[in-house]
């Protein structure tokens, strides 16, 4: 006690003397067993120990009583290094910004059978003891009114659960029921990162609601009711369900406009340990980092040694090696693999070769009849990959234009072609990206195709005196073989940060992947997209 009051004694003498720099949040560790007596509660502490160092009352961000010890404060650098100093301090750490990781599968996994997944248990038996588990979902918010959500026929919600619905401008506490049970958000961190508590973007409320799909679209995978004829306008038509139908969602919003910021996931992780959650799901990551400054990894501890079973996803990074997140061991870390279902589109050249892609667009196609395909029209540099602003629209107007992948998003260069005046697009591999293919919802009539494709396009473009093409589109295919593959894009190990640990675990289905999707947003998540779709196709480790 006498040490503790010495040290925010001298604390007080030195401030003076630190220099005016710029604050930023910081995730500190406390030593649970370093609490003095004289203070009642552990709150009680840490706000003592920053009054020590500021007068600032809303330094104090979150207080973490469950899945860490400590709290998140926003902060100048020597501050942050005051407390370092304390022997009552593990660790002080900068906020670290995670980001997301972005149907056919039940059946494609024999989750639809009447055996089921387990010799000797029905699908009926697992759904039925499916009917207790709450699975708590880290990510950008609900759509609550997806049908996805539905809570027909759900037994009440198991007494364990203490959560509760988050009432917002956008979002009653209402609109949760016995399916979604829960919906909270925290966004603090982001919002100190942002320049304080108005947050940037102004359709951007402080709600547990969706606006960006990811969430929404990660949750239904998981535990979404039956929806019948469920699709993405047109494709990947079926029953949508997601892969523990009778299980409960509450729902975390902890990821904003530019990311998931690790004081906001250690905040919904602490209160679903409260809440009484028995699965955490979290599609998103940074990297590796050593086990005692890795967030998640901390929070994820304690869950598992509270019985709380954690999933999350290994990244996007991939063919890469090392680049996996989440490699704690006592974290099931999940690659991507994909399904037996393909969504195939065409590309018919002048030179009558006829080249397979493919692409999820659903609008008024090109028709039968050639038309001139271009390559590198533009007036900088930059024309190949079809950046925006550059495209010659006089070089392009009417015309299909062939793209290379990379820079930017696969769908903006669909946006950037569309304004040129383009009427078609062929988006070719590089090197960087091999023959990995993943099917979008372009805006324009539109192809993706492998490396070796691309480059018999390319050179076809460049050199014939009249090159021509036409894009046509073959719906959905299933019994796909070889399947499942793992994705080009899901990260690899080695395991940096434990060699001697295998990662990731597993691979689930995580290509051209049909959920819910939230009706803020059109299915490319570009700003003209202004379609709207209960259901979207995505690909990502979610």
């Amino acid at each position: 006690m006498a040490s503790e009051a010495f040290w925010f004694g001298a604390l007080l003498l030195l401030l003076p003397c630190l220099s005016a720099m710029a604050k930023q949040t910081y995730i500190v560790h406390m030593n649970l067993h370093s609490k003095p007596e004289s203070y009642a509660t552990h709150h009680d502490w840490y706000s003592a120990s920053l009054q020590s160092l500021s007068s600032d009352s809303d330094s104090l961000l979150y207080t973490y009583t469950d899945a860490y010890h400590g709290f998140a404060a926003f902060l100048d650098p020597d501050q942050a290094e005051l407390l370092r100093q304390s022997d009552s301090v593990i660790g002080v750490y900068e906020d670290t910004v995670y980001n997301l990781h972005t149907t056919r599968t039940p059946e494609f996994l024999g989750l639809d059978t009447e055996s089921g997944l387990w010799a000797g248990h029905s699908t009926q038996d697992l759904n039925e003891a499916s009917n207790d588990v709450i699975i708590g979902v880290l990510d950008t918010g609900v759509w609550p009114e997806s049908k996805s959500f539905d809570d027909t026929g759900m037994p009440e919600i198991p007494t364990k659960w203490r959560g509760q619905c988050e009432s917002a401008p956008d979002f009653a506490a209402t609109l949760c029921n016995k399916k979604l049970i829960g919906a909270r958000s925290f966004s603090k961190g982001y919002q100190m990162a942002s320049g304080g508590s108005n947050l940037r973007k102004p359709k951007e409320v402080v709600s547990p609601r969706d606006i960006d799909g990811h969430g929404t679209h990660t949750s239904s995978t998981a535990a979404g009711s039956l929806v019948a004829n469920a699709s993405l306008l047109g494709y990947a038509s079926g029953t949508a369900r997601g892969m523990a139908p009778h299980a409960r969602v509450a729902a975390y919003k902890v990821c904003w406009s530019t990311g998931c910021f690790g004081s906001d996931i250690i905040a919904g992780m602490d209160r679903a340990i409260i809440d009484g959650v028995d699965v955490l799901s979290l599609s998103l990551g940074g990297g590796s980092a050593p086990y005692y400054r890795d967030t998640i990894a901390i929070g994820a501890f304690t869950a598992m040694e509270r019985g709380i079973f954690v999933s999350c996803s290994a990244g996007n990074s991939g063919p890469t090696e090392a680049s996996l997140a989440n490699t704690a061991p006592w974290i099931m870390t999940v690659g991507a693999g994909t399904l037996d279902r393909d969504f195939p589109a065409y590309a018919l050249l002048g030179n009558k070769l006829r080249f397979t892609g493919v692409s999820l667009y659903s609008g008024t196609g090109m028709g039968n009849k050639p038309v001139q395909l271009v390559y590198n029209k533009g007036s900088n540099g930059s024309s190949n990959l079809c950046l925006p602003g550059s495209l010659n629209p006089d070089s392009v107007r009417g015309k299909v234009v062939m793209c290379d992948r990379g820079v930017n998003a696969r769908v903006e260069k669909g946006g950037v072609v569309r304004a040129a005046g383009g009427i078609g697009m062929i988006i070719a591999n590089t090197a960087a990206s091999g023959e990995e293919l993943v099917a979008d919802s372009h805006l324009l009539p539109a192809v993706a195709v492998g490396r070796k494709v691309g480059d018999q396009i390319r050179a076809y473009a460049q050199h014939d005196p009249n090159p021509t093409a036409v894009i046509t589109f073959g719906g959905t295919v299933l019994n796909v073989r070889p399947s499942p593959v793992v994705a080009a894009f899901s990260s690899r190990g080695p395991n940096t940060v434990n060699p001697q640990i295998l990662k990731p675990d597993v691979i689930g289905p995580g290509v051209n992947i049909l959920a819910a999707w939230s009706e803020a947003i059109g299915p490319t998540g570009l700003e003209q997209d202004k379609r709207k779709s209960q259901f979207n196709i995505m690909s990502g480790n979610g």
